[in-house]
């Protein structure tokens, strides 16, 4: 959009935003210098931030590949999908099974914009500008309607986002409406930043985003369980996401802990588990 993008109604250049600081922290350029002062910010009280936010990314990936080639999952709903960066859910998905669809949501008008942009041409992906609060709204929109059939197993991703809801927000009603809306065989996929590791650094973290962000709320490992409610969950469990299903051993870092996100997937019962896809060689319309 070459920039286009800050000329958007509601963008305010001197307040900090979500995902534009989580675009920079990811090595992005659509964030404006209140952003970067706040990943900067938080990158100073905590190093391992910016680590951590692109490991989170990866697991997005990881998980994603997995649903759709392991799962035979068609269906994905990315909710708080955030600024598109590499290896999106429909590019991941797509690339597995060309007849995946997948339902984008976010609130942010230069989230809507760019993900507009990006996915113009391809009739099986789209964006929902809705806030997750409003659950109702984003299951009964348009675009939803359209690329989800609700009676067939889907994939509903809370990447990264519900540690901005606070209780008063309801978070664990807002996930338990999309949970009744999907059918058995449906996936849940959570990352969320926990204060396990170091409550006080935790502390001070939430403090700095909710002064010059947006308010945030880490939250313990049963809290976070506790959105899955009485789901199936998918090995490894609720990780921390270095830990959720590596590439190679290689890739599993010394102090996960110091990832910040606790991340799992779970299954809605109901269903026996689908036999695994046989990819190879595939065209379109596999699955």
């Amino acid at each position: 959009m070459n920039g286009s993008w800050q000329h958007l109604a509601d963008v305010d250049p001197t307040k900090a935003n979500v995902a534009r600081v989580y675009d920079y922290w990811l090595g992005g350029t659509t964030n404006l210098v209140a952003d970067r002062e706040v990943g900067q910010r938080m990158a100073t009280l905590d190093p391992w931030i910016p680590a951590a936010c692109r490991a989170n990314r990866a697991f997005l990936g990881r998980v994603v590949e997995y649903l759709a080639v392991e799962c035979r999952v068609r269906q994905f709903i990315d909710i708080g999908s955030g600024i598109p960066a590499s290896a999106n859910v429909h590019e991941v998905s797509q690339q597995a099974a060309p007849d995946t669809r997948v339902v984008y949501v976010d609130h942010d008008p230069v989230v809507a914009a760019l993900s507009r942009e990006l996915l113009a041409g391809n009739d099986q992906a789209g964006i929902v500008e809705a806030d997750l609060c409003q659950p109702d709204e984003i299951l009964s929109h348009p675009v939803t309607a359209k690329l989800i059939d609700f009676a067939e197993p889907t994939a509903v991703l809370f990447i990264s986002i519900l540690h901005f809801l606070t209780d008063t927000a309801d978070p664990f009603g807002i996930v338990s409406r999309f949970r009744e809306a999907v059918a058995a065989g449906s996936y849940l996929v959570i990352s969320h930043v926990t204060n396990e590791a170091d409550p006080q650094l935790a502390a001070a973290a939430e403090g700095v985003y909710t002064r010059r962000a947006a308010d945030g709320k880490a939250r313990s490992r049963d809290e976070i369980l506790a959105f899955f409610g009485e789901w199936d969950m998918l090995e490894p469990g609720l990780v921390y996401v270095p830990l959720w299903r590596p590439d190679s051993q290689a890739d599993v870092p010394r102090h996960p802990e110091r990832f910040w996100f606790l991340a799992g997937a779970a299954r809605k019962p109901g269903l026996p588990p689908p036999a695994r896809a046989d990819l190879s060689g595939a065209g379109p319309g596999v699955g």
